[in-house]
This record gives structure tokens, sequence and C-alpha cells, in this order.
């Protein structure tokens, strides 16, 4: 790469901000908002950008999207996009933290609140390099809504254009068994699909004592529940990593009573994409089979969800490389692949582009869990995410497809599932 700026400025404004940027995700993380109910989150994140002489400009009914840098329309640029989703869950918090969530019952127990402070601080050293005429590229910042809901955010920002004229994307993911300071990688998938499965019977009802006169709900559940995950392993590649668990059972409220309906339902995952587009049908297949005996009605809903995220190769090169860069030299850790699903798959489904994962957790401290509502993070995370992401698109502007140095994630390749294949 020709002519590149060191990379010591984006680490000065990034130290110039790194203060107000913890006070910012102390606020976010505070008022917690779910999928589609950000206003709150938006308004704050606007208002920041608009300070800086940006012109952010909403999406949907929450979330926003705000273009930085050179007009790509102008020949020979490009743009960059870089992704935080922005939304809480319904999980109430635990940490007794002195910010914790004002709102009961919800909680930013997936770190949203951290990635979008990170693209919001990297957006903001972004503006202050194009100033300074060292920022060659334009970056689109995407704030997006309902990452946590299905249908998803992503798809909806799709719809409304939000990659248009986006060359590539980037993105980050808060782990909490890796450390601050470190970045995990890899090329390939580093997610899994995702959808949501949902079986309703229905009969008759009937006393417990005559079940023969009636279709029996729960009996039939009870086959759904252990047959169909054990009828799945047998009839799915078990490189695929397929994996269907059961979340929730609903069916009657008296011990002598055969009820009329009952549901069972959870998220059926999947390492590959192959497998994820076949999985709907055999599920179909599965649960009819399985139930016919019984004189019961049957409800499949089978909600697709997402694709697993694949990390382009070169993108996952780029990251690497701002990541030593900026954080240091040791920084790039190999990750594994995670039966966890992400709707940023969607954006890498149009665009080449990656997600790495951002560690948080306290040198020595207890590895937490996302989705739990104990969750904390080291907050130096935050800076490191800006530093890593800003950096990033800094060297996308002077090299699209920069090779980096072989790191550990560079070493794989993924094989069916996204298994590492042998290294080389």
């Amino acid at each position: 790469m020709n002519d590149v700026p060191p990379a010591d400025r984006v680490r000065e404004l990034t130290a110039e901000l790194e203060e107000e940027l913890i006070a910012i995700r102390r606020q976010i993380h505070a008022n917690p908002e779910l999928g589609w109910m950000e206003q709150e989150t938006t308004a704050l994140l606007f208002d920041r950008l608009a300070a800086a002489g940006l012109r952010p400009r909403r999406t949907q009914s929450s979330g926003l999207v705000c273009d930085i840098g050179p007009d790509p329309r102008q020949r020979g640029r490009r743009r960059i996009g870089l992704r935080g989703d922005i939304d809480a869950l319904p999980v109430p918090e635990t940490t007794g933290l002195p910010f914790s969530s004002r709102r009961p019952g919800v909680s930013h127990a997936c770190g949203h609140d951290v990635h979008a402070t990170a693209v919001l601080g990297a957006g903001l050293v972004l503006a202050r390099l194009h100033e300074e005429g060292q920022l060659p590229v334009g970056v689109r910042l995407v704030l997006q809504p309902a990452e946590e809901v299905q249908p998803s955010g992503a798809k909806a920002l799709l719809e409304e254009g939000v990659l248009d004229g986006v060359e590539q994307i980037y993105a980050l993911h808060c782990a909490p068994k890796i450390e601050v300071g470190k970045v995990g990688s890899r090329i390939g998938p580093i997610t899994a699909a995702s959808d949501n499965v949902t079986v309703v019977v229905r009969s008759t009802g009937g006393h417990t004592s005559r079940p023969h006169l009636t279709g029996d709900v729960v009996y039939a559940l009870g086959h759904v529940i252990t047959e169909l995950p054990a009828v799945l392993d047998r009839r799915l590649d078990p490189r695929s990593g397929a994996n269907l668990t059961w979340g929730a059972v609903n069916a009657g409220k008296a011990p002598n009573t055969i009820p009329s309906v009952g549901s069972v339902t959870g998220t059926l995952r999947s390492l590959d994409i192959e497998t994820w587009e076949r999985a709907g049908a055999l599920v179909d297949e599965v649960v009819h089979g399985l139930l016919a005996p019984y004189g019961v009605d049957v409800e499949l809903r089978h909600q697709r969800g997402m694709p697993p995220v694949v990390n382009d190769e070169q993108c996952v090169r780029m990251l690497d490389t701002a990541t030593r860069e900026v954080v240091g030299s040791d920084a790039v850790v190999l990750t594994e692949q995670s039966l966890g699903g992400e709707d940023f798959a969607w954006y890498l489904s149009r665009v080449p582009g990656a997600m790495v994962r951002l560690g948080t957790r306290v040198p020595g401290g207890p590895a937490h869990d996302l989705h739990q509502g104990d969750l904390v993070v080291d907050e130096r995370a935050i800076g490191i995410g800006v530093r890593v992401l800003a950096r990033t698109a800094q060297l996308a502007g002077y090299e699209p497809r920069v090779a980096a140095p072989a790191g550990p994630a560079a070493r794989v390749r993924p094989g069916r599932g996204g298994a590492p294949a042998r290294a080389r």
C-alpha cells in the first residue's frame, strides 16, 4: 500500500474520545430498548453525529445511517460500510453496576451497546481523518435496529438500499470469553444459520381416563420433542453441525385433562448454508410422519432466520492488518465457529465483508456469557473496537483487497460446515 498514513493518528483521535465514548455507552446501557423500539438510542447517536457536522439519516422506525468522507460518485472513489447493532434483549440485568438497566426485564445482555458505541466512535475518528485529508474512501455507518428479532433489522435495511454503493462491510461482536486486547478472527463461517421452529398440535381434548377417545396432544408433543432432533441427527450430514434445541413447551393445566392444544418451540441451527437451505423440507416431512398415527392436527411454523456469517478471506486480512497496527502485533487470535446466529450474514450475502470478535473479558476475571443478565464487559474494549474499525476503513481506501501477513485466521481454510481444513 503506497502513501498510507501511519496508524498513530487513529490512536490519538480515539484516545481523545475514549472518556466520552464510555459515558455514551453507559447511557445506552442504562436505557436499553428492544428491537424496533430504539428511539432514545437512535436519537442519542444521531445527535452526536450531527454535532460533529455529519448528516445522519434515520432508517425505518429506528436506527440510522451516516455517510462520511469522499463522495463515491467521484471517479475512482469507493464506499466501505461499518455496522453496529443497537437493540437490547428481554433479559433482566443482574450485574449491580451503577449504570445497570433502568428498565425491568430488558438489558444489553449481548453487548450491542458496545457495538453501537464503537461504530459511533469510528465514525467520529474517520470524520476527523477526512478533514485532515487522510481518508480517501467513503464510509457508511449502519447503526441497525432489531438484530435480535425475526424478521431481522438487517433484511429490512437491505430492502431500503442501505448497501447501495457499498463495496465491503465490516463489524465486530463482543466476545466475553476473549480477554480485552485480543480480537478473534476467522476466515469463512464464523457463526451458524439459525431458524425458529414451532410445532402446534390440536385435538378435541378429553379426560385422561379415556385417551383412546381423543388425540393425546401431550403424548404427541413428547414424540416431537424427543424424536425430531434424533431423526435430524441421522438424516443430516453430521459435519454440518445441525442442532435442534427446544426452548419452550406449553400444553394443558390439569393432571386429569388431555388438553386440546399444545406447542413446542425452539431453534434449528446449522454450520453450513447447504444444510440450512434443505432443513425446512426435512423438518416438515419428519414432523408429519411422526404424528400421523396419533389422530391430531399439526401446524408447523418454520421461520427462516439467517444464514451463517461467512467472512471473506481478503476482508479478514484487512481487519487483521488493522488490528495489529492499532492494538498490537499479537492481538489477533484464531476464533472458533459458533452455533449462534447473527443477521450480519444478510449483508455478506450482498457484498464481501467480515466480522471479528472483540475481546471484552477482564484479564484474569470471570468468563461471562452472552444473553445472560450478569454480562460485564471491560470498557477498554470500546476504544479497541474504535481503532480497529476506523483503521480498517482507512486502509481499505488505499488498497481495497490488501493481503495481510499470515496470522492465525489466515492459516486455515473453512471445510464443510466451517470447520477448519488442515492447516497448510
